[in-house]
């Protein structure tokens, strides 16, 4: 597939995927949202690759959304195309891990973009916002419900109304980045982590990760309920056996993702 506003590469068995439009500060736009969601659809489609990394600009993540494609459109063209749901949230579901690597600002729908990753890396210039009360609209791609689980209802209502930017020290400091690491080294540090997560069993990772995102979605004893199940499901995988006996035996695990 040709890309016009990507850049996608592999190395190794990590999958990665730069936003690509430098002049618009890589603005979410439709072929750009579209494009990702065909790139990280053929990533999870591919056996060979065990984990993917989402990456942007040394300075700009992600602009947000694409202002100029949306200023014009009316309340039935935003229903009716659903916006946001039929393109963006591809990330989300990736039941492969995702690594965000990110430098910069990450503004608006590119923040959001960003806490769609399992684990996001960022660079000490890194800058998150979500400004989107300064032109007369909210966050809507899960800004004001993934960041208010994070950092709790007062941080995210000062970043929220106010659109003040989130630093990279606080971002990790509040937990909404998993690691800060020294300019110009996000992206390495992201495929590093990707890389080591490729050895692993890529079904327990799945599983791993559903029962994480479980946790925000329901009550403790309901989330600890499908914890348990989907522990127990890991024994009715060859990789859970593998592990256990490759530990037991001093010897480095040969996964064969079954």
């Amino acid at each position: 597939m040709t890309w016009n506003t990507l850049i996608v590469t592999i190395e190794g068995p990590v999958g990665i995927v730069r936003l690509n439009r430098p002049a618009a500060m890589n603005a979410l736009n439709a072929e750009m949202t579209s494009e990702l969601s065909h790139a990280l659809d053929a990533f999870e489609d591919d056996p060979a690759i065990g984990a993917i990394v989402l990456t942007g600009g040394d300075t700009v993540f992600a602009a947000g959304a694409d202002i100029k494609e949306l200023r014009d459109k009316t309340f039935a063209d935003v229903y009716g195309e659903q916006l946001i749901t039929r393109s963006w949230e591809r990330a989300a579901r990736c039941r492969k891990p995702v690594i965000a690597a990110v430098a910069g600002h990450a503004i608006g729908g590119g923040c959001e973009l960003a806490l769609m990753a399992d684990i996001i890396v960022a660079d000490e210039t890194a800058r998150l916002a979500l400004p989107e009360t300064r032109i007369g609209t909210i966050p809507g791609a899960g800004g004001t419900q993934r960041l208010t689980r994070i950092v709790g209802k007062a941080v995210a209502m000062d970043m929220i109304l106010t659109g003040r930017p989130m630093p990279a020290d606080e971002a990790l400091a509040r937990g909404v980045v998993s690691r800060v690491v020294p300019a110009g080294r996000h992206l390495a540090e992201a495929v590093e982590i990707a890389a080591r997560l490729a050895t692993l069993s890529r079904p327990v990772l799945m599983l791993a990760k559903e029962a994480v995102n479980q946790a925000h979605e329901t009550h403790l004893a309901e989330g600890i309920y499908v914890e348990r199940r989907l522990l127990y499901s890991t024994f009715a995988t060859e990789d859970r056996r593998e592990g256990m006996t490759a530990f037991a035996e001093k010897r480095k695990p040969a996964f064969t993702h079954r």
